[in-house]
Order: structure tokens, then sequence, then C-alpha cells
């Protein structure tokens, strides 16, 4: 998706896409929108210990029966970046952030943690 402006019904598709992978059994450590200045895009990362167990390859195929299953309109895995739950960005929120099981709905925009500038995220989980 490359949009600067995250709209609110990519807010909603992120909220429903880390809730139905809850309901997949899917562990989700981490899942956020995430705005990247380089490419003036905007990702949802999945953070996921299934990335370390079985393979990033894994987490996608999971995640893409998953938007089958439902209707996610746009939202493909080409918006969508799986990572370890020891990835440096998912790291660096979780110092700032606690946010538990549930779906938490966080705005960070134009922030520093430990130096680190962040221009954006919606954030939905950082455990």
């Amino acid at each position: 998706m490359v949009r600067a402006t995250l709209v609110k019904d990519w807010i909603e598709l992120g909220r429903r896409l880390t809730e139905a992978l809850d309901r997949a059994n899917f562990e989700v450590v981490a899942s956020f929108w995430f705005y990247d200045q380089e490419s003036d895009e905007w990702r949802l990362i999945i953070a996921s210990p299934i990335v370390d167990e079985e393979g990033p390859l894994e987490a996608y195929r999971t995640i893409q029966r998953v938007l089958g299953e439902l209707d996610y309109g746009e939202l493909s895995l080409n918006d969508i970046s799986v990572v370890s739950p020891t990835h440096d960005l998912v790291s660096l929120l979780r110092i700032a952030f606690h946010t538990g099981n549930g779906i938490s709905g966080i705005r960070f925009t134009r922030n520093r943690i430990n130096d680190q500038f962040i221009e954006d995220a919606y954030i939905y989980r950082v455990m």
C-alpha cells in the first residue's frame, strides 16, 4: 500500500486481521502499522515466534489462509511484513509499550525511543 496517510479503513483491517490471527492460534507478539519514510509506504508488521520456529514462509502461509477466509478488501500479503519478535523495530517499541494480549489502538507519531526517530506508527499489540 503506497499511501502517505493511514486511513481509518486500513486501521480497521489491521485490527481485524490481528484478531483473526489470534482466533487461528497464530501467536502474535506484536502487530502494528509502520510508516517507512524512505519508501513512503505503510507496512503492517506482524511479529511472531513462528518466524523463528518454522520460518517466515510458514508465517506468510498462515496469514494468507486467514486473509482468504475473510473479506479484507485491498489488504494483501504485499502490505504485510512478518518478523521475529526479536526484530530491532519490535524491540524498540517494546521499550515504550506493553499492551498485553488484547488489541490496543495507539497512535505514535513523530517521537523518539532511545534516540531512534519514528515518523508514524499505529500499534495494536506489543508484548
